[in-house]
């Protein structure tokens, strides 16, 4: 155990760490903002992180640390086990400090901008009839799911098919519930209640299987690229980096120019919105910016590397910390408590793992793996959004494929609402 470490960092220096934190807490004097927030969640976070790792079943089939992370510190939460303080400040630091963007948008910038830029013109052509299929099978399993419990199809479809691939709560069920209401003549309100439950349910669950997917490439490796989404001949999705070492100003290039993209994506989205009437998410704005930068070469190799590295620090020493935050800000363990029931439960399995078994098949046809298909194009839509695509990446090892994944929470989430206005007077007519 002498030799054992905790984010790199050996057990008696890392448990002085946790007794200073603890000791803060206790006495309610955790500073407030980045430190505190920080603090709490990468020290606390890390522990957990190692719980799951190292926990029979859980590590094995679940994903190990990330579920444990997740759904370890919402508990802490929902049984009012860390003093509200930190928990609000957690959650000010996620949403009004942007950590997740931040993130994110590391993410976005660096695992495009190191991309083979051949596979980013193969795939991009491929991917949406992929995310098609899923969405196709998962509602038709739904659908008969709920003919065999005596619900019918167009309920199933409506109240639990649409909402878990619709993108997550923001981009998704608000503007769901919407739709639906002006179909049925009532309050969004009562609409957005019977969309929470299984938006809340249906990510749990693509995080679990996120994890089971990651099991099943180990157990039959000629199902998976290993984070790779298509073969293009190369032995590895990056491009050849050179011998230039990585330098500090690397990652200060790296942070400039991902924040730049991110600013960029808003900008593009407020003008559209504002003066087209064309109301998509920033994050689609900025993907879309990074791969023409990628795809043209407007950027120099030397700042691409850059952003890659930058991408790979965040990935390496904050996921963690952020998963952490998401269980905390993000995921209402109660929620997915009150949606527990065998129909229930049953119905979002279907809707989840229809959406494995068509993007799986589909983007084999196209020439994807299928794992890594059924990750991106089929969990990611049936997650919560930006919180969940990181969630279940991170559960099957596989962060390299964020751009694919945002992909399918932004522009995917805004295909299954215009398809929700379609399905609207079918079901509510």
């Amino acid at each position: 155990m002498k030799d054992y470490k905790i984010m790199g960092i050996s057990l008696p220096v890392y448990f002085t760490m946790l007794i200073v934190l603890l000791i803060a807490i206790i006495f309610d004097v955790l500073p407030k903002g980045m430190i505190g927030a920080f603090a709490f969640m990468m020290i606390i976070g890390s522990l957990l992180d190692v719980i799951g790792n190292n926990t029979p079943i859980v590590k094995t089939f679940f994903g190990g640390g990330p579920i444990v992370i997740i759904f370890g510190s919402a508990a802490l939460v929902y049984f009012n086990l860390i003093p509200a303080s930190v928990s609000e400040n957690v959650t000010t630091f996620m949403k009004g400090g942007g950590f997740l963007d931040f993130y994110i948008a590391a993410l976005i910038t660096g695992s495009i901008l190191g991309m083979s830029k051949k596979l980013l013109v193969k795939a991009a052509v491929r991917y949406f009839p992929t995310i098609i299929g899923g969405v196709v099978v998962s509602l038709l399993f739904v659908a008969l799911g709920g003919m065999l419990f005596g619900q019918s199809p167009g309920e199933s479809i409506a109240y639990i098919g649409i909402p878990i691939m619709g993108g997550g709560m923001g981009a998704g069920a608000v503007p769901i519930s919407e739709v639906f209401a002006k179909g049925l003549g009532v309050p969004s309100e009562t609409i957005l209640s019977k969309l929470v439950p299984a938006v809340a349910l249906g990510n749990a669950m693509a995080i679990v299987f996120g994890g089971l997917l990651d099991r099943l490439g180990k157990k039959y490796p000629k199902l998976t690229g290993n984070g790779k989404l298509m073969d293009i001949g190369e032995d590895d999705l990056k491009e050849k980096e050179g011998t230039d070492p990585v330098t500090l100003s690397d990652y200060g290039i790296g942070i400039a120019i991902a924040c730049s993209f991110f600013v960029f994506g808003q900008i593009v989205a407020y003008i559209l919105a504002t003066y087209v009437g064309l109301d998509i998410h920033p994050y689609a704005w900025m993907i879309i910016s990074v791969g023409i930068a990628k795809a043209f070469n407007i950027l120099p190799r030397k700042f691409e590397k850059a952003c890659a590295s930058w991408y790979q620090f965040v990935a390496s020493n904050w996921t963690p910390a952020l998963l952490m935050g998401i269980g905390i800000a993000y995921t209402d363990l109660g929620q997915v408590i009150s949606a527990f029931s065998p129909v229930y439960l049953v119905l979002v399995f279907l809707v989840v793992f229809g959406a494995v078994v068509g993007t799986s098949i589909v983007g084999k046809m196209v020439g994807f793996y299928p794992i890594e298909a059924a990750i991106t194009a089929g969990l990611c839509m049936a997650n919560m959004g930006g919180t969940g695509d990181v969630a279940v990446l991170t559960a099957a090892h596989r962060m390299e494929l964020m751009p694919f994944a945002q992909i399918s929470s932004r522009l995917g989430g805004a295909f299954i609402i215009l398809l929700a206005t379609f399905i609207a007077p079918l079901v509510f007519g």
